[in-house]
């Protein structure tokens, strides 16, 4: 068995294998340096890397396993899950590419529930593909949400940009009837705990987007942002949270409003992501907070026009693995002073 205490392990799910994950993976592990922060492991197949390496024509050497505790640090692991071969086909999603997809995110995710690796990271999914009698789900966020334990919140981030979604992947039909008080305040909930937590904020401030346009100008453009949202804010506000809004989306970045909060809550994915993307693209990460496991992966999809062209961008996978590993020991210490808080004002009691 591996010593776990010399490196944390990465465990990686290969995504599509017909779009980019595979090239960014490889192209990250290229500088040798990285293997200095992690040990990674891939689930997935050699064979199927070996054809990923001739085809691109990336040397980089691997460590075939079959089981984790075989991975050696130092090196890239390839956990073979599956032994036949595959035939790719590079920017065409297939069933076969949703399909494996599916295996290695299911076995790094059961690796991950069992404490065998410390931290997953997911290349990149087509959420059409992988559907399947056992993936059910919009997302990874979704699914991850359904193995472990807590409640997600979808953070995408970039240094000290933070924008998390209190709806996520469902239509923008459904928006306005799925938020409600309850919803923003667990989510509000969430999002304070990972700051305190996972990032080391002792006093979080939070920003909330409103929903219409304009907050709805006073009932003129709606009503949720006089009737839903601003109570809410409200009553968190009387539990000494730093929580302030709800503020016109339009004009929020623009204004670079955002660089005096700790963390935004959008109220729907594009509302978010849109900014975010336009802000960040290509550096940012996706961040699965409220678990009670580190999932994290870049903030693109498949990107299938630029697959086998050897020319999709690596950095934010690499800022990816570089982000959790920094959440994994920021919660760990967080969990480390807590007990050992709770420990003193035991005895305290006791005395």
């Amino acid at each position: 068995m591996m010593n776990k205490s010399k490196k944390i392990i990465i465990g990686i799910s290969i995504g599509d294998f017909n779009g980019v994950g595979i090239e960014i993976i490889l192209k990250t592990f290229l500088d040798k340096r990285m293997l200095d922060f992690c040990t990674p492991i891939v689930f997935g197949s050699t064979k199927l890397i070996s054809a990923y390496k001739k085809g691109m024509d990336l040397n980089i050497p691997f460590n075939g396993i079959k089981q984790i505790n075989r991975a050696i640090h130092g090196k890239l692991n390839i956990l073979n899950i599956w032994d036949e071969e595959i035939k790719i086909n590079l920017g065409i999603p297939t069933e076969a590419s949703g399909n494996y997809a599916f295996k290695s995110l299911e076995a790094a995710t059961n690796s991950l529930v069992n404490n065998e690796i410390d931290i997953l990271v997911t290349a990149p999914i087509n959420k059409d593909n992988i559907q399947s009698e056992n993936f059910k789900f919009p997302g990874h966020t979704e699914y991850l949400e359904s193995k472990l334990n807590g409640e997600s919140l979808m953070i995408l981030m970039e240094n000290n940009l933070r924008i998390g979604l209190i709806t996520g992947h469902i239509p923008i039909s459904k928006v306005a009837e799925t938020i409600t008080p309850d919803l923003i305040q667990k989510k509000v909930a969430i999002l304070y705990q990972t700051l305190v937590q996972d990032f080391a904020i002792s006093k979080p401030k939070i920003a909330i987007l409103g929903l219409n346009p304009h907050c709805g100008d006073n009932g003129v453009i709606g009503s949720e942002d006089d009737e839903i949202i601003k109570p809410t804010i409200t009553e968190i506000q009387n539990e000494n949270k730093l929580v302030y809004g709800p503020y016109a989306a339009d004009s929020f970045f623009g204004s670079e409003n955002y660089k005096n909060f700790d963390a935004i809550l959008a109220m729907y994915h594009d509302q978010g992501l849109a900014p975010f993307k336009t802000l960040s693209f290509g550096k940012g990460v996706n961040f699965t907070a409220g678990l009670d496991k580190i999932r994290i992966s870049p903030d693109h999809g498949t990107a299938y026009d630029l697959a086998g062209r050897g020319i999709a961008n690596f950095n934010s996978f690499k800022e990816a693995i570089f982000s959790g590993i920094e959440i994994f020991r920021t919660r760990n210490e967080y969990k480390s002073l807590t007990k050992n808080s709770l420990k003193v004002r035991k005895q305290k009691e006791k005395q």
